[in-house]
């Protein structure tokens, strides 16, 4: 299987062409050409992650986040982003992400986030999403419940014991969505981080803020993407193998 039709089985479930304006997504390094028997998918590609596909030998790695998201004028080893990208290229190793588009495909990042909230009936469009809990819980007791199913710690900023149902989330840097929380009846909101201006509004509003890490709210999405994938590879019968970063969210190796 070539680098092409891992792109091409990504735009079926996230359109390439529906990610916002000044976004980086899509084949950022590598060849549409290259043969791949393993991919690795990860929330970031960074040097312990190359460290990983090599280890698996993984051709491709398909992340969330994006390479030179803005634009870069030289490629060096002096630089974060010069060392991964020059990496990947001294490696042979094919970078993908689907950022903007995943957020807002149907069963990506924020839907994940979604049923991780335990939210039923959950309805929103772009990258909000709202639904309702199965029963009336306290801000601490859904505080709770995110730390386990999410695995973070989370920041909670009102006051524990109010009683709350009706949930609206945005992951990721997410919390400038916060209105559409207050616009559809929101008790509280959810997202990776929420600016301490944006709590205070939501505070005067009677929404509980809940921020819960950006690594925490994405990195089930990208894996989500994972077992979507897989699940077409196994009904195509094909011998690709697909593999999840298991790197923790900052595991950087220290420079001299």
């Amino acid at each position: 299987m070539k680098v092409r039709e891992i792109h091409d089985l990504i735009h079926a479930v996230a359109p390439f062409d529906t990610q916002m304006e000044g976004d980086n997504s899509g084949l950022l390094v590598g060849s549409p050409s290259q043969e791949i028997t393993s991919v690795l998918f990860a929330l970031d590609v960074t040097q312990p992650v190359i460290d990983e596909a090599s280890a698996i030998g993984a051709q491709l790695i398909v992340t969330h986040h994006p390479v030179m998201f803005d634009a870069v004028r030289t490629l060096t080893d002096t630089t974060y982003e010069g060392r991964i990208v020059r990496r990947l290229i001294r490696e042979n190793i094919s970078l993908i992400a689907a950022h903007t588009n995943l957020d807002q495909a149907a069963g990506g990042i924020n839907d994940t986030l979604a049923a991780l909230c335990g939210l039923t009936e959950v309805s929103g469009d772009s990258f909000f999403r709202s639904g309702i809990l199965p029963q009336p819980m306290t801000v601490r007791d859904f505080a709770d419940l995110l730390e386990e199913n999410l695995r973070t710690t989370v920041r909670v900023m009102a006051p524990e014991t109010r009683v709350i149902r009706r949930v609206g989330l945005c992951s990721g840097s997410g919390g400038s969505e916060w209105p559409r929380a207050k616009e559809t009846g929101c008790d509280a909101f959810v997202s990776g981080e929420i600016k301490h201006h944006y709590a205070l509004a939501m505070a005067d509003a009677g929404i509980a803020a809940l921020e819960c890490g950006h690594f925490a709210t994405e990195e089930p999405g990208i894996a989500a993407l994972a077992e979507a994938l897989q699940n077409t590879l196994d009904h195509v019968e094909s011998k690709v193998r697909v593999f999840v970063s298991a790197v923790p969210a900052y595991a950087f190796p220290r420079h001299p």
